[in-house]
């Protein structure tokens, strides 16, 4: 058997290698749209096709007029041509494709939002509905009725019988002013009976029947729950002394806390609706009377003060209830449904849907909540298409090819902030390769920027940063986001651990 000769197995190794770069194109091919469409189109040389701009894929919002090594990454800038379409920071997803993952479109839309706010409180005394009952001249209390504190009392209901010396005398007095027969001396007389205290249907019985009453029964000024009683029987009184207080029951407070985002919602006369497990859940509306000036710092809630009526009495101070307060916006806003914004922790998304079946993410401040509505304060424009449905597989196809939405800060400023600097973003890392303008680093993350870590290479704002560094220094440092990329601020050499 012969063997065989150098150049067949030249031949054979040849054609292995060929097979190995033709089954890597493929699967590249497979996995690259840009090299699937760059072989539909053979027709077309690089020389012809027309460039847009150049971007770094890691980092797509940012564009540049010419090639180049990327500041963000160490690679080089692609191109993006003029017959590829779209935008880089966008994907695009075939219709077919978006009906088969259920993706549901809604519209940007202006309107007002109306507010819900639910909460849990404990129904209170009305502070605002109570009687102190005192005594309006020095005596001796002949008797207490029987009451205790925590009764329920009615209006008109008596409570002590006090024995009034002074008053007697002003009696005596103004019986023999009478007798005399001299108008005037008798309405001053009437009037010192006023001023003692002597209240004015004791007056009017003394002028029919002419008999004096030393004795006085202190009646309940209001109905309601006897909070307090003071006095007992035998005891001596001075003029002024507290002897009970009361308080009513026609209306009672319901105090709950709302969350502090959304106390702008909350106004005083704004309709409330409570309902209390003691009473099957039965709606008792009520209003806002008072928003508490003070919040309750370890909660981060307001204090909200609702009044409701209690006509029956069956709503007893210390029960539970839970309240709804609805109100509508004050002014229009921009809306969308709450399903379309995407929350991750740090910062709210949604995806834009844009002309030709391309999706892009864009990030939003969003607002007030409704449960179904969220109003977009920054991010978004009336009339725009956002994913409602199907949005978190279109964010996840947009992360592996590496479309990020460009944070709210890194918008370009608007009139009358042009003097505003852009913020330092700072990491640490390790010096690989140095020279007069600029430095290479293997650096941690940048958390502020989103930026996982890598090796970059940063233009230096100043040559003397480099000053006294070397390679393999281990450095902190912050950098500038400007337009042609990343730019070295600040720059120190850590020091060496022992």
């Amino acid at each position: 058997m012969s063997r065989p000769s150098a150049k067949t197995i030249t031949m054979a190794v040849l054609a292995a290698v060929l097979g190995l770069v033709g089954g890597y194109w493929l699967a590249q091919a497979k996995s690259n749209p840009l090299l699937t469409e760059a072989a539909a189109k053979p027709g077309a040389s690089q020389a012809e096709r027309k460039v847009l701009y150049w971007y770094d894929p890691m980092v797509p919002q940012h564009k540049f007029d010419k090639p180049g090594k990327s500041p963000f990454m160490d690679m080089q800038l692609v191109p993006r041509y003029a017959d590829e379409g779209g935008d880089a920071a966008s994907i695009s997803i075939d219709p077919g494709v978006t009906q088969n993952l259920g993706v549901r479109l809604a519209t940007v839309s202006r309107g007002e939002l109306a507010s819900r706010i639910e909460a849990v409180g404990v129904l209170g005394y009305n502070a605002r509905d109570v009687a102190q009952v005192q005594a309006r001249a020095a005596g001796f209390v002949e008797r207490v009725y029987r009451l205790a504190p925590g009764d329920i009392v009615e209006k008109g209901a008596p409570l002590v019988d006090l024995l009034t010396p002074e008053w007697a005398a002003a009696q005596e007095e103004f019986l023999a002013l009478r007798r005399v027969g001299e108008p005037a001396l008798l309405e001053g007389a009437r009037q010192r009976l006023r001023l003692a205290g002597i209240p004015a249907d004791v007056i009017r019985q003394l002028e029919r029947s002419g008999k004096i009453r030393g004795q006085l029964t202190i009646h309940m000024p209001i109905g309601g729950v006897l909070q307090d009683l003071v006095v007992r029987e035998g005891m001596s009184v001075s003029a002024g002394a507290p002897l009970a207080s009361i308080n009513g029951l026609q209306s009672v407070w319901l105090e709950v806390a709302v969350p502090e985002a959304q106390g702008r919602a909350i106004r005083v006369g704004q309709d409330a609706s409570a309902r209390l497990p003691a009473l099957d859940g039965e709606a008792i509306k009520g209003s806002v009377t008072a928003v508490l000036p003070e919040a309750t710092a370890a909660s981060r809630t307001l204090r909200v003060r609702i009044e409701l009526p209690n006509p029956d009495g069956v709503l007893r101070p210390g029960l539970t209830a839970s309240v709804t307060l609805a109100d509508a916006g004050a002014e229009p806003v921009l809306l969308i449904p709450s399903e379309a914004v995407i929350r991750t922790g740090k910062r709210a998304l949604v995806m834009i849907a844009e002309p030709g079946g391309r999706y892009r993410p864009d990030e939003v401040r969003p607002g007030a909540d409704s449960g179904s509505r969220t109003a977009i304060l920054h991010g978004l424009e009336e009339g725009q298409q956002v994913v409602a449905s199907g949005q978190f597989l279109i964010d996840s196809e947009a992360s592996l090819r590496g479309i990020t939405a460009a944070a709210i800060e890194d918008a370009q400023p608007g009139p009358g902030h042009a003097d505003m600097n852009p913020a330092l973003h700072e990491s640490d890392g390790r010096i690989i390769e140095l020279d007069e303008q600029w430095v290479k680093i293997a650096h941690g993350p940048f958390h502020t920027l989103g930026m996982p870590g890598m090796t970059m290479r940063f233009a230096i704002a100043n040559p003397h940063l480099l000053h006294g560094m070397a390679e393999h220094d281990r450095v902190s440092f912050a950098v500038r986001e400007t337009a042609s990329g990343l730019v070295i601020e600040r720059l120190h050499k850590q020091e060496q651990q022992p």
